[in-house]
């Protein structure tokens, strides 16, 4: 029997000779920074360098990138434990170290590097199980129908991933074999030896190959041969007479039905026919839908038709496809045809020229005055006469001729900021028809209303005696508009002989209060007027008092009850507010 030392070295060599050795052609050597090129898809367990240390290093230890797919023995060696695979990973940083019996570092880390080297292990493969083109006929030898696209996972660039294609089967072989080629390297496909006819065959079916200098891959190639347009448009008859229709035909009705063929295939883009009106209707009264089943053409309105406007109209059409025609076709008479149009009158309500009729005036105008202007217009040239509907307030008057709009009594803002009518014009003759407008008209505001309180204020009371000055507070208002930071009102007593027992004082622009200068009232009631200003272009001013709301004050002296003092049973010194 071998010994077993012997025996060792021999698995060594063995294992050497399958893994190569590292970037200095040494199987062994001093710890060092090394690179080592391993292909991929190897046995695992073989070795890839010994390294070597002097004492007091006893051991070696690996770190980085293992991915549990390399390993170090305490002797030293190195080795793969698993397959390596350069699609997953192509490469491995790792670190090795040397270490004493302590287990501490004595030498390293230093980096070792991995390169994963590439095998033709993928096949390549198609982006689709199937591909389809389309060539028109009579297209010339040359023309590209489309480009192939193949894959291979293997490292570009490298012998294991340069790809040709070729057909390898034709179906069918009509009217020969050999009618299409591939370019070897790139996958351009094109038409190769003559140009085809529908005719023929509509279709055939091919089979690419690709492939490496190891696999081949297959894929299915479908070619459409497609029509040209070399047919034009003709119509069944070149002239559909006479129409007659009254002028409130409905928008949407079909009027007349047109018809064209085409000899090309049948729903392509060569056969479909697309009718367009080409003289007659400059304002696009009408429209043509195509059937797309049947190429029927339907004519219909597309917008108002109008007696006044044309009464007559000469209409002329064309047939054509939306694919265009192939050189040296041209559409000719064949794709045109006419009709003429006749359009009947039929009595029409007038027309105003605006939906809506807008004016602005300021509410102190003198009744009289011209406040605005409406127009409408009879389609069949009757005279029209105006009027209002809706003129609640009487505040306006229509020149029934004219549609001149004037103010009949007072305008007030207050009451109604913007007046809204009803406008009728009326045909006169005829069927008298008539239609109907608004008129809105914005008042603008002028100061004239004086301010006055905001409420009507009742009971107010000041308790008697005082025992100190008292107040009462107070609101007003304005019914004129107002700015966006509100009224400023300023506010006095209304007579000068009122200063020596009373005083007013402003809070803000609405608020002020009324406060007594002293304590020696009588009891009784009195009147005080407070005058108003509201500080606006001209200024206007109130002065509230009685008749109607009264500022008094009033001084009850409460009863004696029984059994008690003669003293008051309840004192209020304290200020009292306004109450309504």
């Amino acid at each position: 029997m071998m010994p077993q030392a012997r025996l060792c070295s021999l698995c060594l060599l063995t294992l050497y000779l399958t893994t190569g050795y590292g970037q200095e052609g040494k199987f062994s050597g001093p710890l060092k920074p090394m690179t080592f090129s391993i292909f991929e898809g190897q046995e695992p367990s073989q070795i890839i360098f010994q390294f070597k240390v002097n004492p007091p290093a006893v051991s070696f230890e690996l770190t980085g990138e293992t991915n549990n797919t390399f390993k170090i023995e305490p002797d030293g060696l190195l080795y793969l434990i698993k397959p390596l695979d350069r699609e997953t990973r192509s490469i491995y940083n790792l670190q090795v170290a040397a270490l004493d019996a302590q287990g501490a570092i004595v030498e390293g880390p230093v980096p070792i590097t991995i390169e994963v080297k590439d095998i033709n292990d993928n096949r390549p493969t198609f982006l689709q199980s199937k591909y389809e083109g389309s060539v028109r006929q009579n297209s010339r030898p040359g023309s590209s129908i489309g480009t192939l696209t193949a894959h291979d996972m293997d490292e570009e660039n490298t012998v294991n991933s340069i790809l040709e294609y070729r057909i390898v089967a034709q179906t069918p072989q009509i009217p020969m074999d050999g009618l299409f080629l591939v370019q070897t390297y790139s996958g351009v496909f094109q038409l190769a030896k003559r140009s085809l006819k529908k005719q023929d065959t509509p279709q055939y079916n091919l089979t690419v190959e690709v492939s490496d200098k190891d696999f081949k891959t297959l894929c299915a190639v479908q070619i459409n041969i497609i029509d040209i347009n070399d047919q034009i448009p003709i119509f069944e008859k070149s002239d559909y007479g006479n129409l007659t229709i009254p002028e409130d035909t409905n928008i949407g009705s079909i009027i007349l039905t047109i018809q064209a063929t085409d000899a090309d295939e049948p729903l392509t883009g060569s056969s479909k026919i697309l009718y367009r009106i080409t003289e007659g209707d400059s304002e696009g009264q009408l429209g043509v839908d195509t059937d797309p089943h049947t190429n029927a053409g339907y004519v219909t309105v597309k917008k108002p038709l109008d007696f006044e406007t044309a009464a007559i109209s000469n209409i002329i059409f064309k047939a054509e496809n939306p694919e265009p025609l192939v050189s040296g076709v041209e559409y000719n008479a064949s794709s045109f045809a006419k009709f003429t149009l006749i359009v009947t009158d039929v009595n029409e309500a007038p027309l105003f020229s605006e939906y809506v009729f807008q004016a602005r005036v300021s509410e102190d105008v003198a009744i009289g005055t011209k406040v605005g202007n409406v127009t409408a217009k009879d389609p069949e040239g009757l005279d029209v006469r105006y009027s209002l509907r809706g003129d609640t307030r009487g505040w306006l008057n229509i020149d029934p001729v004219t549609g001149e709009i004037f103010s009949a009594a007072p305008l007030d803002r207050e009451t109604e900021s913007v007046y809204r009518v009803k406008v009728v014009a009326t045909e006169v003759g005829g069927s008298s028809l008539s239609a109907v407008s608004d008129f809105h008209l914005t008042l603008l505001d002028v100061n004239d209303n004086p301010p006055r309180l905001a409420k009507e204020y009742t009971g107010l009371f000041l308790c008697y005696p005082l025992s100190a000055p008292g107040s009462l507070i107070f609101e007003a208002t304005d019914d004129d508009w107002q700015p966006f930071r509100g009224p400023q009102f300023t506010f006095s007593l209304g007579s000068e002989s009122l200063q020596a027992d009373w005083e007013v004082s402003k809070i803000n622009g609405t608020h002020a209060k009324l406060s007594t200068r002293h304590t020696s009232f009588e009891e009784r009631v009195y009147d005080v007027p407070i005058r108003i200003n509201d500080g606006s272009q001209p200024p206007l001013e109130g002065t509230v008092s009685l008749p109607g709301i009264v500022l008094a004050v009033v001084f009850i002296r409460m009863k004696k009850n029984k059994g008690k003092d003669n003293a008051p049973s309840a004192q209020a010194s304290e200020t009292k507010p306004l109450r309504s």
